[in-house]
Order: C-alpha cells, then structure tokens, then sequence
C-alpha cells in the first residue's frame, strides 16, 4: 500500500489541477472497486468545484462545492494520472482509454484526472464535508506525524503499557496516521532500535526521540517524490527517488551503511510483514 509520503505527493501532483476547478463531467465506468462507488457517483461529481484538496492518513479527500467530500484511497495499484493542458512544468495529451480506468474527471481548464487500478484495491466514497472525521475510514486513526498534535509527550503516553513490538505501535494507524513498513524501518534503523523492542520498555527519551525522526525520513521521502515499488507512481506518471536512498529496507543480507559497522542488514517476519533492521546498530 501507499504509505503517507506517496499519497501526499500524488496530492500535491494533483493540486494545481484540481482546487480551484470544476469538473465539467466526471465518468465512472464500474459499479465499484474495492467496495461499491456511492450511488449516482458520477452526477454528484458532475458540475462541482474543488475547493480544497486535503489529506488524512493514506487519504485524499477532495472537497467540493456542493458540500460533499470525495475520500480516496489508491489502494495497492491505484494511480491518479493527469494529462491535457494544465498548470504545471508537465504536459501529456490525453491517451486512449485503458482497461483499468474506472473514474476520470474532465476539469474545466481542459486536464483530465483518471483513476487507473489495476488490482482494484482502491476505493472512493462521498460524505458530507462536515462530517469527514465521522467516516468509518477516518474516525479512529490517530493524529497526523507532521502535525502539531504528534509530539514527544503524547507517544510516551501512547506506548506507556504496551506489549506490543515497537514496529507494530508504529503500524498502528489508531495511534499515529498514515505509517508503513518502509518507513518505520527506516525510522526505527535511524533510532537504533530493534523492531522486536516492546515498545512499553522503551524509555521515555528514545520514544521521545522517534517524533523528530519520523518526520524527517517522511519529510526527506516526501520531497524525493515517495519510493516507487510495484505499481506506485507519481500523479504525473514519473518516479519517486526515496527508495535509493533505502538504509535497511529491503537491503537484506547487504551491509550496514552506519561507519565502522561491519554487520549485514538482516530480515524477520513480523504480523506478515517484513522487517529489516541492522542487528548491531538496533537494540
């Protein structure tokens, strides 16, 4: 899945294209995806301007004039591709339809959004912009990393009593938004704690610590333009570069970048998913 600093690349890819501009006809060509498309989907769309495009977590939410809000999630292989003319340093003519282009917004100022998903992972929903943090998507994901409620304080207080792995607090999307595997890897590499750490044993100080950390790999991720495995592309088709600059993730069995280590990244299974770490640098 996407992780925060992709889906707030494809946001700001997708920004000059969108806020400010109506959408003049919007298409949808399923009847769902990962779950059925709201009813009359394509109307409701029809006519509207985008006042505003947000993020919460993994979504982006697209507010409208008619007092709705567009929630999307790209899913596994979901991707939002412009092309026509538009703002911006980029210019692709629009293509010909492809199989997996399920919605496509044709905006006013003559760019075309579409939402390509090969895997139909994805979803969109509408609710009233009110009443967005009450979603069943939003309403228990905890505070945003780069935002002014996630600080020292409160993840000391959010991992007091836990038993839970350390790499498994961090997934967790009820106590700080839109975290995934490459990026608490790379987080917990740069911390030097090992993922398996409870995190209730961590003292307050190192957990302390992890805040300005998470935001700085998320920050630096963001603006190499996300990493780019599998399916996930930037709203303007190119790449992202963050992956090459990987410290653990994925780097299994090759050595630790940290100075006079001479240990090999090594890799265990936690809750199904892959964690890389350096067994010497992470304690």
């Amino acid at each position: 899945m996407p992780e925060l600093p992709e889906v707030e690349t494809v946001r700001r890819g997708l920004e000059p294209v969108l806020t400010g501009q109506r959408i003049s006809v919007a298409q949808v060509n399923r009847p769902d995806l990962r779950w059925p498309f709201p009813d009359r989907m394509a109307d409701r769309l029809t006519g509207q301007t985008v006042t505003a495009l947000r993020r919460r977590s993994k979504y982006i939410l697209a507010d409208l004039s008619s007092g709705e809000t567009l929630i999307i999630h790209l899913g596994m292989s979901g991707r939002m591709l412009i092309s026509g003319s538009q703002l911006g340093t980029f210019h692709h003519e629009h293509p010909a339809p492809a199989k997996h282009d399920h919605v496509v917004f044709d905006m006013a100022n003559g760019a075309r959004v579409t939402f390509n998903d090969a895997r139909r992972f994805g979803a969109m929903d509408m609710i009233a912009t009110e009443a967005v943090e009450d979603h069943w998507l939003i309403r228990d994901i905890g505070p945003e990393p780069l935002g002014n409620a996630f600080d020292g304080d409160y993840l000391v207080e959010a991992f007091r009593g836990r038993n839970t792995p350390v790499k498994s607090a961090l997934l967790d999307q009820r106590l700080v938004a839109g975290l995934g595997n490459i990026y608490v890897c790379e987080v917990l590499y740069r911390a030097g704690i090992h993922p398996k750490r409870k995190a209730g044993r961590i003292a307050a100080p190192r957990v302390a610590g992890l805040v300005p950390i998470i935001r700085d790999v998320l920050q630096e991720a963001i603006e190499a333009g996300g990493s780019s495995l599998r399916d996930y592309r930037q709203a303007d088709g190119e790449l992202g570069y963050f992956q090459h600059g990987f410290k653990v993730y994925d780097r299994e069995s090759q050595p630790c970048q940290t100075e006079g280590c001479e240990a090999v990244i090594g890799r265990i299974v936690q809750s199904g998913r892959s964690s890389f770490f350096c067994p010497k640098c992470q304690r």
